[in-house]
């Protein structure tokens, strides 16, 4: 499947399962395989409406959020069952996109998760949804590097078919936990990803100013999945200002900054995907037209950077008990960028523990595959090397993690 082309996404699932009975307490994959008519209405509106594209209603059924229902064992039979639901409703007239979205789970500091932990939940849901014959894949409201790292990482494991990742941010465009999107998208991109995009939390304005700034960063096709304007709460219900000809408005802007997916998220309907429909008619995707000046575009966890080919690599910090004070005492002092060396898995490990303490681009210098490999499983930004490392070892790392060699 060919991700480059004006396509329509759906619009919201969980709002419009409100309005059919569901009361958003519990567990709603669980209610939804108990009303299954409830999914068919709505996505079967969203087809005869112009999508292209309907994603699984799977968006909690990984292992993490059917455990904190009480749902154990079961990842496989859900996402199966939901996926063919998915199936059915497209009736041969769009494609489904296997819906995949946050745990809920923080590395450390801010958790305790690993991310091999992370690797393994992810993987789980997307082996079951590429067993379901999804067409290809989604990553949706993202809201952490290494959850969509993770789960990116998963995908790839079981599946050669297409993956867009989305992300979701405010509109000062920055993620919960503080990563600006052009970083995600500069990780995400190097990984492999076919397409990046945001959904969620503000309406189409918002997000086609975050777009205008994505543009120059984007090596790929974009998708904008905006909520139908920002919520309000009108007498404890939750209420979306944005009517579908105004939701519709942005769609040649976003079209002019390389969005190829357009689509809604909370609190749009079949009406908000028609007057996309209709906006689309007559509208051309730039396509991507990345503007990195001759630099090299790398990114830590948090921001993305443009380096100078010519920098040269400072001396590395040895991975050991001190490595993320010695990284933090650099930057604190100015550094423009840092740098480690990573020789055994040993050395891996140390860096894992430190990785979060990288604010700017960082080199890995190391002379052993398997150690670097797993620098860069950690590493939740984008690297670059340093070492003889031919390239028949160098290659196929740069292509799964992004590293640039």
């Amino acid at each position: 499947m060919e991700l480059y082309f004006p396509a329509v996404l759906d619009g919201a699932t969980g709002t419009e399962l409100q309005k059919r009975g569901y009361t958003g307490g519990g567990c709603a994959e669980a209610w939804l395989l108990e009303h299954p008519d409830a999914i068919l209405d709505v996505q079967r509106r969203y087809v005869a409406a112009g999508s292209d594209i309907i994603y699984t209603p799977t968006f909690g059924a990984n292992r993490v959020k059917l455990e904190a229902n009480g749902i154990f064992n079961r990842v496989e039979e859900f996402n199966l069952r939901l996926a063919a639901l998915s199936k059915e409703a497209a009736a041969g007239r769009a494609l489904v996109a296997g819906d995949i979205a946050p745990t809920g789970l923080f590395l450390a500091p801010l958790g305790t998760a690993s991310f091999e932990e992370l690797v393994e939940i992810y993987t789980e849901q997307a082996a079951a949804l590429e067993k379901a014959g999804v067409d290809l894949f989604v990553i949706e409201t993202m809201m952490t590097l290494p959850e969509a790292r993770a789960a990116l990482l998963a995908v790839r494991s079981v599946s050669a078919k297409p993956v867009l990742v989305s992300f979701t941010c405010d509109e000062h465009g920055r993620t919960l936990t503080g990563t600006d999107p052009a970083a995600a998208l500069v990780v995400m991109q190097g990984m492999g990803a076919d397409a990046f995009g945001l959904n969620c939390s503000v309406g189409p304005r918002e997000i086609l100013e975050q777009m205008e700034r994505l543009r120059p960063w984007a090596e790929i096709p974009l998708a904008a999945k905006p909520n139908a304007g920002l919520p309000r709460t009108v007498d404890g219900r939750t209420v979306y200002d944005c009517p579908p000809e105004e939701f519709a408005e942005c769609a040649r802007g976003f079209a002019e900054n390389g969005v190829a997916l357009f689509g809604g998220c909370c609190g749009t309907d079949e009406g908000h995907i028609a007057a996309l429909r209709a906006a689309l008619a007559d509208v051309v995707t730039a396509p991507p037209a990345p503007d990195f000046g001759g630099m090299i575009p790398c990114a830590s966890e948090k921001d993305a950077f443009l380096l100078d080919p010519a920098a040269e690599m400072p001396e590395p910090f040895a991975c050991d008990a001190e490595l993320a004070d010695n990284i933090e005492d650099a930057q604190d002092e100015g550094a423009e960028t840092v740098a480690v060396r990573v020789e055994t898995l040993a050395d891996a490990e140390d860096f894992a523990d430190a990785q979060y303490a990288v604010k700017v681009p960082l080199f890995i210098e190391s002379s052993d595959a398997a150690a670097l490999e797993a620098a860069l499983r950690a590493y939740q930004g984008r690297a670059i090397y340093s070492g003889p490392l031919a390239d028949d070892v160098l290659v196929p790392l740069a292509e799964k993690y992004g590293l640039i060699i």
